[in-house]
């Protein structure tokens, strides 16, 4: 983060709800990041306008490595990729679950997917890898050798791919009015992430993280529809499963 007011408003929702920041970095003099987010008010798309001082970076050699040794899973994205990346190879030298949150082409993406246990990524990086094909995709994204690989569709849900299977896993969104998609994705590895840890099965982890992404896109902004887990655990329990979630 950065040394600015700003980093105090993005931190505080977190304090509040009891998250432990004693190693979140502050750099004097920085800018934390920001972005203007346009929302079209009838669908609830958004547009994402980032804003990144090259100041406020994670580093390799600033990584909190005894943190990541006594987690239970690790959550990587490709902002600062080579940080990412050692952040990853050491989690799996010592055993921590690892999860990978990725929309776009970096250098070192092939290296990340061949070390992350659950690599999630968005439609249009699928498409990529997959020669314009997001199911394709998710089959290449497999053959790095996860537990789990897993590509978001938006309202459509999602597609995953377990190691070595043929088929793929289809999980359906959940229909919920939209007030705003901002924070789906994040919404969608939160929820991913609270089931692996919970011990839930495969098909159960894709379906509490549609719910959690559906729920999130219930209210304006990336946070305010964010849901305690009772929340989730009861709007599951109303929600009927779709025809492949049973299969």
């Amino acid at each position: 983060m950065g040394g600015d007011a700003a980093a105090d408003a993005v931190l505080a929702p977190l304090y509040r709800a009891g998250v432990d920041l004693d190693d979140v970095r502050r750099v004097v003099g920085g800018v934390t990041r920001r972005a203007l987010v346009c929302v079209d008010e009838t669908s609830g798309e958004r547009w994402v306008h980032p804003e990144r001082d090259p100041q406020v970076r994670l580093d390799a050699a600033g990584l909190a490595r005894g943190r990541i040794a006594g987690a239970r899973a690790l959550l990587v994205d490709t902002e600062d990729p080579e940080a990412a990346l050692a952040a990853v190879t050491y989690a799996r030298s010592v055993g921590v679950a690892t999860v990978l949150d990725a929309d776009s082409r970096v250098p070192e993406l092939e290296a990340l997917l061949e070390q992350v246990d659950f690599p999630i990524v968005s439609r249009s990086l699928a498409e990529a890898l997959g020669g314009g094909s997001a199911w394709q995709g998710v089959r290449v994204l497999a053959e790095g050798g996860p537990r789990l690989a897993i590509v978001t569709l938006g309202d459509e849900g999602c597609i995953a791919v377990t190691r070595g299977a043929d088929s793929v896993l289809v999980s359906s969104a959940f229909d919920v009015a939209v007030c705003d998609t901002t924070g789906a994705g994040d919404a969608f590895h939160a929820g991913f992430i609270w089931a692996l840890l919970a011990g839930r099965g495969m098909k159960e982890m894709l379906r509490v993280a549609n719910a959690v992404a559906g729920l999130n896109c219930k209210a304006l902004g990336a946070q305010a529809g964010l849901p305690t887990s009772d929340r989730v655990v009861e709007f599951l329990a109303k929600c009927a499963r779709s025809p492949e979630e049973n299969e």
